[in-house]
């Protein structure tokens, strides 16, 4: 990873990661938000991207802003339907009955 990314910001970010409860989503800006940097989403998704380097974290409960899936990710709809998320279609989480509720 590029030298911005320091083992310290990746695990600050993972540990929100895990702390997305079973059923709920957060977006990668939500996240970026909760770690001071709100700029910085795409950031969280390089991250996110490689985090089974780091240990297994619900990556899954991670999407976009719209509740879009991430791309490559095949198993995390699955993932999340076994979770009792909602969908709005294929490829989108229903944001509005699934966003986690936390400060950001």
């Amino acid at each position: 990873m590029a030298s911005v990314l320091e083992e310290g910001l990746i695990y600050e970010i993972l540990s929100v990661v895990e702390e997305i409860p079973p059923g709920k989503v957060a977006s990668y800006g939500q996240i970026a938000r909760l770690i001071g940097r709100e700029k910085n989403a795409r950031l969280v998704g390089k991250v996110l991207g490689r985090a089974e380097i780091y240990g297994d974290y619900p990556c899954h409960r991670v999407v976009n802003h719209v509740g879009r899936l991430a791309p490559h990710f095949g198993a995390q709809r699955s993932l999340l339907l076994a979770e009792g998320v909602r969908f709005k279609d294929d490829t989108h989480v229903d944001m509005k009955s699934c966003r986690w509720d936390c400060d950001g």
